[in-house]
């Protein structure tokens, strides 16, 4: 029978100022008892197992501050078009699967940028009718702000060239792409998945991240209800590998109140943010910018959320005690946020809640000061693949664009993620990026903005605490959660140890 107490013993980075390094941790009851060396634990708690981990560097666990959980967890199953460096790549690897999938069975994938693939403009749908012309094909965006789809997907969502835009989106002519809110006309019309195969998503999503070393995780709603439910059901059933901190959209605000929905709540999944869209994304051509907006002539992008939505809905989550969570990719986006929430700070202050901006991708000099004790939930491992995006869309904003390190120095809240399945949630990739700024091509995105790995590792991990409100996460002390990752070393290969 396994000891009710476990000394680890290890190269401990404990994130608490009061003792920054230690030799072991002692802990009982899923819960940090006490932090100090070796045998002084050993002492205190003589018929402790010992776990011996000298040879390796124990951290607290690392979480990542922006998942789309479940839709991850199906998109381990579906194509992977991350890398695809041309429209014949991605017609290859579609038609491979519709040569294997009953005709008029939808197959969906994603994971492309248009700067990858070569093209002038947006691909059509007669590109993937070439290829598939028997099966609807749903194809996202890596940013999942665009749908490339075929005219079998076209036709079943009742689409042709005579449509009229949605409000917050647009059909591309000719017909083949959906930007923004464009892309649920097409993913109406989809069979829905079955409460067990969204079981099936949750419970694969949450086990690959604790395979890569993560104890915990934000994520960012826009999913359909049965996508939280089954996270709660794997919570109840005492399958979660993983803390969940979750998201709803402001389009359920309404129904959270009727239904007594506020923060807080015991066990391993708890209600605690609302989130809002102030714009789209880079690689979609959809960011809001300020003028002179892309340097190819395409516009300031997309406005979604109005700021006075915000503003209004953002209020109403307070007194839920719900954190305002809004995206914004692009300048004018992030400086309309900011305006807003310098309304919402004092009622935020009011109960204890530090307002949240998802990516905080590009800033204007004069906005970085803006950010002092708000939480910027940014992605590291996008600057790999945005960098050549930048440079060629928005090289005006180059400077200011993931621009860590002077947000740390402004006193914002960083909390790193990966956006899966936008991105992997690689821990290494992170590291990597935020670390060196080096991007795919071999070049770097504002160099003076790198940080060290211990910063890195406070982002992944107290940083992500802080922003849920989580006291006993992100720090190794006496009653913090027992919920730790092991390195060979920092920034390189890690494991979950939660006991």
């Amino acid at each position: 029978m396994t000891s009710p107490l476990t000394v680890i013993q290890a190269q401990v980075i404990t994130q608490d100022d009061t003792m920054p390094r230690a030799g072991a941790v002692l802990v009982g009851g899923g819960r940090v008892l006490a932090v100090g060396e070796s045998s002084d634990l050993l002492a205190l708690a003589p018929r402790a197992e010992t776990l011996d981990h000298r040879d390796l560097i124990l951290t607290p666990g690392l979480c990542d501050a922006h998942t789309h959980l479940v839709a991850y967890g199906f998109s381990l199953s579906q194509i992977n078009l991350h890398g695809a460096r041309s429209v014949a790549e991605v017609q290859a690897r579609v038609g491979q699967v519709a040569l294997n999938t009953p005709p008029g069975t939808w197959i969906r994938g994603g994971g492309f940028l248009l700067s990858e693939l070569g093209v002038n403009g947006y691909p059509t749908a007669a590109l993937l009718d070439e290829v598939s012309p028997h099966h609807p094909v749903q194809l996202y965006s890596r940013d999942l702000h665009m749908t490339w789809v075929n005219s079998a997907a076209l036709r079943a969502a009742g689409i042709n060239e005579t449509t009229p835009d949605p409000q917050g989106g647009q059909i591309v002519r000719p017909l083949g792409c959906l930007l923004e809110h464009a892309s649920g006309l097409v993913s109406a019309v989809m069979p829905a998945p079955s409460e067990a195969e969204y079981l099936a998503a949750a419970r694969v999503g949450a086990d690959d991240l604790a395979s890569r070393g993560y104890v915990s995780t934000h994520t960012m709603a826009y999913e359909s209800p049965e996508a939280p439910r089954a996270i709660q059901t794997l919570a109840a059933r005492g399958e979660l590998p993983l803390r969940v901190w979750a998201c709803l959209s402001h389009q359920r605000l309404d129904a959270a109140r009727e239904l007594g929905i506020g923060s807080g709540g015991g066990g391993l999944f708890q209600w605690g943010g609302v989130k809002f869209f102030a714009d789209g994304a880079l690689g979609s051509r959809t960011a809001w910018l300020h003028a002179p907006g892309f340097a190819d002539g395409s516009g300031t992008g997309i406005a979604l959320d109005p700021p006075e939505l915000i503003r209004e809905r953002g209020l109403e989550a307070i007194a839920l005690g719900l954190t305002p969570v809004t995206h914004a990719i692009g300048d004018r986006a992030n400086t309309e946020v900011l305006n807003v929430y310098d309304d919402l700070r004092a009622a935020a202050g009011a109960r204890g809640l530090r307002l949240r901006i998802e990516h905080s991708q590009h800033l204007r000099s004069d906005d970085i000061p803006r950010h002092r004790g708000l939480v910027c939930s940014v992605q590291p491992i996008h600057l790999q693949a945005d960098t050549s995006m930048i440079r060629e869309l928005t090289p005006h904003l180059a400077e200011g664009s993931y621009a860590f390190k002077s947000l740390m120095a402004a006193g914002a809240i960083l909390a790193f993620g990966s956006d899966a399945p936008v991105a992997a949630p690689d821990p290494r990739g992170s590291f990597a990026a935020a670390i060196t700024r080096v991007d795919d091509g071999g070049g770097r995105l504002a160099p003076n903005e790198a940080m060290s790995a211990e910063d890195v590792l406070w982002a992944h991990t107290r940083g992500p605490a802080m922003a849920a409100g989580w006291d006993d996460e992100g720090v190794i002390c006496a009653g913090a959660r027992a919920a730790f990752t092991l390195w060979d070393r920092l920034g390189g290969n890690a494991r979950a140890l939660v006991l």
